[in-house]
């Protein structure tokens, strides 16, 4: 009988302990769901072909191609001459057997004083269209482990078919940085 009641409470005491370090904890208690501080930043810029003289122009990937390869500029305005923040590269297999491949990324690097990093976007099941919306699955530097949407539109511009520029819009969230282990 007196190891029964021992046994007993002991649980009770296990229960009691775990109620109470629950309550008491100085730990915070909110949900990040519920939690509306959660770093949000939102990013405006465009993808077109860089500044580089007539005779280093190499052919472009026609669509008809197994795969897009590509370097591109990426600067805050639609003009050639706007500043360039930095650089946009990928590798794209467009036929529906590579949709899910790892090597479908595009590549946003950025070299600017506010911003030093890069964002990985997933381009999963694109299509040959004027819009497309793809996941930011990563980041390194600023961007450590960003998450988001990024929306490619094709501008209307007088740039040629066959090297159309892209408006990018960046809606990244970012996990709560004071969770973070130190060093």
């Amino acid at each position: 009988m007196l190891p029964r009641f021992i046994f007993c409470f002991a649980v009770v005491l296990a229960i009691v302990v775990v109620v109470l370090l629950a309550l008491l904890s100085p730990v915070s208690h909110k949900s990040s769901s519920k939690n509306p501080s959660r770093p949000w930043l939102a990013l405006s810029m465009y993808i077109q072909q860089p500044r580089i003289s007539s005779s280093s122009i190499q052919p472009v990937a026609q669509s008809d191609a197994g795969a897009f390869i590509f370097h591109r500029a990426l600067t805050e305005g639609p003009e050639n001459t706007s500043r360039v923040v930095g650089k946009a590269q990928g590798f794209i297999i467009p036929i529906e057997h590579f949709a899910n491949s790892a090597f479908n990324v595009i590549y946003l690097t950025f070299e600017t004083p506010e911003f030093n990093g890069s964002l990985s976007v997933e381009a999963k099941h694109v299509e040959d269209e004027d819009r497309e919306e793809l996941t930011v699955v990563g980041g390194t530097g600023y961007f450590a482990f960003a998450r988001g949407v990024a929306v490619f539109m094709q501008t209307k511009s007088q740039s040629s078919v066959a090297d159309p520029a892209y408006h990018v819009k960046l809606q990244l969230r970012f996990p709560d940085r004071s969770e973070t282990i130190p060093g």
